[in-house]
């Protein structure tokens, strides 16, 4: 399958076709488009509440009337099945109705987060050559200025007051009826969504899904976890506009027919108050949020029984992590292998523990594993690189032909860049990342590009970011730096000051520490050693984090 936009963006499935008609039959996708499902759910029961945020509950019913509105006006503006629609909101309804209603005209959706800084939203939005953007009043009244670097964008849609040259939502779903829409057939192997990562490489990469992608393989991988809820009511903490917050609008709601409850904000006390208010099956985070949750004391009257389990994804989960949450929200604690580009692996059974690093057996339903060295797959219990296939892998990355060659492989298959191994029992342990990450509160930073842009201040000669490992995030970022003779002191809030405001640098990208040199030390190739820096700045700041 070759899909092309009508700005020219080409998405190639690199699974053969026979193999993903093979996954159908196997009855592991629906082969259904996701609005198709959605819609079959708004008619089997209407009156099940689909989302529940901040301002109350909202059923299938009038979940699909905001979403047909909208799906009418993104075909009032010709956007259709040959765009892609940027979507920018935060957590709650209007999000969940605008990704449904760009599914509904066949059109794929690229979601991404709301405090992303203008250095990443152009790039997501230009590599993408995203035709049209849906969001709020304050990021579109920001676009202006950006719109030379962005050809391809034509149409602003906004929930609320809409600035110059952009649209408001408001009319349609006050009621607007003067265009009619109707759902069209639509190709389940079709592009519907694209996933972003939050910068293993020096950008976000971005990774095509389809419908049956997303509806079955990341649909039976929530069900596996769901330990027999039916339907499923997910407290997901984590933003919807997030890889691992694709398990929300499109397999939650579109796939399971369950009920989504969402924060705006993670607030650990306002997670406590909605499972109490809400009555979840489950609850999904990363590591760093059950750590903030089992730290919160105990209300009196305070009810969790509701929780089957809360599930851990995004980054490493700790064994104390574990048992703390087990503890304190008195249901078993799910840890999540899993990325953007298709990779998945869970303890949802077996007798895989939380916290270390054995996870359960991959589910071929959801993508076969394997671990590979430079000759190809190795026995059990032999060290590699995991690479997986599966219904839940994606087409191809977006305009990055350079990572389909480097990280895919003949017959599709993801190459994870992550080192595992699977035992005799086979169960996948993953050990390590073969990619340099940070990864800070289950967000990955990519310290080449936080490097690039401490580079370009005029008082640093050279830049290297390294990990600190912290009890609360898991890790934060340290800048290393070696200051050009003669210049001003660099201070981290100055050295942020000019990452945010000069160079565009996203918030979560920021270094939370500094070490300052006379200059970096080098390793025997001539190169920058790392590892000395992350045990210098270790001891440096270790103590204050302890």
């Amino acid at each position: 399958m070759i899909w092309t936009s009508r700005a020219g963006l080409v998405l190639r499935d690199l699974v053969p076709a026979g193999r993903r008609r093979e996954w159908v039959n196997r009855g592991y996708c629906p082969d259904r488009d996701l609005y198709a499902l959605f819609a079959a759910h708004v008619r089997e029961h209407p009156d099940r509440p689909a989302v529940i945020d901040p301002a109350g509950a909202l059923d299938y019913s009038g979940l699909d009337a905001r979403v047909r509105r909208i799906a009418a006006a993104l075909a009032e503006a010709d956007l259709g099945p040959r765009d892609v629609v940027g979507i920018q909101l935060p957590n709650g309804r209007d999000a969940v109705a605008a990704e449904l209603a760009v599914a509904a005209v066949g059109a794929v959706a690229l979601p991404y987060l709301t405090g992303c800084g203008h250095r990443d939203a152009l790039s997501l939005l230009g590599r993408s050559r995203a035709s049209a953007v849906i969001t709020t009043t304050p990021a579109a009244e920001a676009l202006p200025a950006h719109r030379p670097s962005l050809p391809h964008l034509g149409t602003v849609l906004v929930f609320g007051t809409a600035p110059s040259g952009c649209r408001s939502l408001d009319p349609w779903l006050a009621g607007r009826t003067d265009v009619p829409w109707r759902p069209a057939p639509i190709d389940p192997e079709a592009p519907t969504r694209i996933l972003t990562s939050s910068g293993t490489e020096a950008e976000p990469k971005m990774v095509a899904y389809s419908h049956n992608a997303l509806a079955g393989g990341r649909g039976n991988y929530l069900r596996a976890l769901s330990c027999g809820a039916d339907p499923p009511r997910n407290l997901v903490l984590v933003p919807l506009a997030t890889s691992y917050g694709s398990l929300g609008t499109p397999v939650t709601l579109a796939r399971h027919g369950g009920t989504l409850l969402l924060l705006d904000v993670f607030d650990p006390v306002a997670a406590l108050r909605m499972v109490a208010a809400h009555r979840p099956t489950h609850l999904y985070g990363v590591p760093t949020m059950l750590r903030r949750i089992a730290d919160q004391p105990c209300v009196p009257g305070e009810d969790t029984g509701s929780l089957r389990a809360a599930v851990s994804s995004g980054a490493a989960l700790d064994r104390a992590t574990a048992v703390a949450a087990e503890t304190r929200l008195g249901c078993r604690v799910i840890n999540v292998y899993g990325s953007s580009d298709g990779a998945n692996c869970h303890t949802a059974s077996g007798t895989a523990i939380p916290g270390t690093t054995r996870l359960g057996r991959p589910d071929p339903a959801v993508a076969a594993l394997v671990i590979a060295d430079r000759d190809g797959p190795v026995g059990p219990g032999q060290p590699g690189e995991i690479w997986a296939l599966g219904p839940m892998t994606p087409l191809c990355y977006v305009g990055a032909p350079e990572l389909d060659t480097s990280h895919r492989a003949p017959g599709g298959w993801v190459r994870t860049g992550d080192r595992g191994m699977i035992d005799a029992a086979g169960y996948l342990h993953v050990l390590d990342r073969m990619r340099q990450v940070v990864i800070r509160g289950g967000y990955n930073i990519s310290p080449a590009e936080v490097e690039r842009q401490i580079r370009a201040h005029p008082a640093v000669a050279d830049a290297a970011c390294v990990a600190v490992p912290d009890p609360d995030l898991g890790q934060r970022l340290c800048a290393c730096i070696a200051p050009r003779p003669g210049s001003a002191p660099v201070t981290l809030a100055g050295l942020n000051g000019f990452l945010e405001n000069e160079r565009g640098l996203e918030r979560r990208k920021l270094p939370e520490l500094l070490v300052v040199l006379p200059e970096l030390p080098l390793g025997a190739a001539g190169k920058v050693c790392r590892q000395t820096l992350a045990r210098l700045a270790a001891h440096r700041h270790g103590a204050a984090l302890r």
